[in-house]
């Protein structure tokens, strides 16, 4: 029997219609630039090989991950747009990405090298590189004032480099008014101005989600698009941006066991959570190997049970956890019954970005944070 083929009662439904809708509303709204959708990390959390190639066909121009794996991925499944890789990799995945025909970042000459001597050995005449340059984000990139010298020192290795574009991330682009993106894009601007009548030529980007969708001077010639195609605001400030932009993924599951727990009784590890009343508790296979992170409960988290909402109780187990559905008598709570965690049931809706601010976090992190081992059912509902 094909693993497959086996029911578990917590599953992931992901709305590849909202997802289209997503990337076409925000290809529209930048225009003429090009899209390229941020697909890394199992298109956090939706499953990468739908979700790029719902891009593609909503009209992406290409790809962005951050593993050697991650392109492997989506070539094996027929993927064939460009797919930009945004950090230089372990020499040792030089072959595997040359061979799948991968779009290089490169910020040192000693990578530069290296990838010549790979692809000279593979028989590889063209290698498309984007140069990313470190305008204050201080994660990876060409500082500034050393552009110059590795623009020289790639031109040299052409026509087996390619020089196909130069590009930077903002690290504030969440908070439009921060002082930081005026001197990024002074720095951006700057170096762009010393490649002269090169950058003509070359692809130009620097926008992630919140800085497309709020520096619109900055979208150049293409922008990369991660969160806010999969219906997520990237911060507080620009909730009402994201307005028109619909979530993609919903977590659900069914109750598994319902029983009474008297007042006094402590459901749960430690006993953290005690019954005040008689009250009817729901059991949920779903726990914190699967993406509920175990403090969930303790910062006032709540399910949907019969467009209801239900808080947790009790400290989040591996594998499972508890719901306090209120006194006997009062709501009708059966096994089978459908929990959402994330998404609509009825009139209620909790989001990814509810949990977060519960967690002092970003709905990134909790999207990429639901497990493998829930299946991600793949839906068009259309809105």
């Amino acid at each position: 029997m094909g693993v497959s083929n086996v029911n578990r009662w917590a599953w992931a439904e992901v709305d590849l219609a909202a997802y289209t809708h997503n990337i076409e509303y925000l290809k529209s709204l930048v225009a003429p630039a090009e899209v390229w959708a941020v697909v890394k990390a199992n298109a956090y959390g939706h499953g990468a090989v739908p979700i790029a190639k719902s891009a593609l066909t909503a009209g992406a121009s290409g790809l962005c991950v951050a593993l050697a794996s991650e392109v492997a991925e989506l070539r094996n499944a027929g993927v064939q747009a460009p797919i930009l890789v945004l950090s230089q990799q372990p020499y040792e995945s030089l072959t595997i990405l040359l061979q799948l025909a991968a779009t290089h970042t490169v910020y040192s000459i000693e990578y530069v090298d290296e990838l010549v001597k790979h692809a000279t050995a593979l028989g590889v005449s063209q290698v498309p590189v984007h140069i990313k340059i470190d305008t204050g984000m201080h994660r990876v990139g060409v500082a500034p004032q050393l552009l110059m010298e590795l623009v020289q020192h790639v031109q040299k290795l052409s026509p087996r480099i390619v020089l196909e574009g130069i590009y930077t991330h903002f690290a504030n682009a969440d908070v439009p008014d921060h002082p930081a993106n005026n001197e990024q894009n002074r720095l951006f601007a700057e170096s762009l101005h010393q490649l002269g009548h090169l950058s003509e030529s070359l692809k130009i980007h620097s926008c992630n989600s919140a800085a497309a969708i709020r520096f619109p001077q900055e979208r150049r010639s293409l922008v990369r698009i991660g969160i806010s195609s999969y219906g997520l605001s990237p911060g507080p400030e620009l909730n009402d941006d994201c307005r028109e932009l619909e979530p993609v993924m919903s977590l659900k599951a069914r109750v598994s066991h319902v029983h009474v727990v008297q007042p006094g009784q402590g459901v749960s590890y430690g006993h953290r959570a005690i019954a005040e009343e008689e009250c009817v508790v729901a059991t949920i296979p779903l726990g914190y190997a699967d993406g509920v992170p175990r403090k969930l409960w303790s910062e006032g988290a709540e399910v949907l049970i019969g467009g209801r909402r239900f808080p947790i109780m009790g400290v989040i187990t591996m594998d499972q956890l508890m719901v306090n559905c209120g006194p006997v008598g009062h709501y009708q709570v059966a096994v089978g019954d459908e929990v959402v965690f994330i998404g609509k049931q009825g009139s209620e809706v909790i989001t990814a970005t509810d949990w977060a601010n519960a967690l002092g976090t970003i709905a990134y992190e909790v999207t990429c944070g639901i497990g493998a081992r829930i299946e991600r059912q793949y839906v068009e509902v259309h809105h």
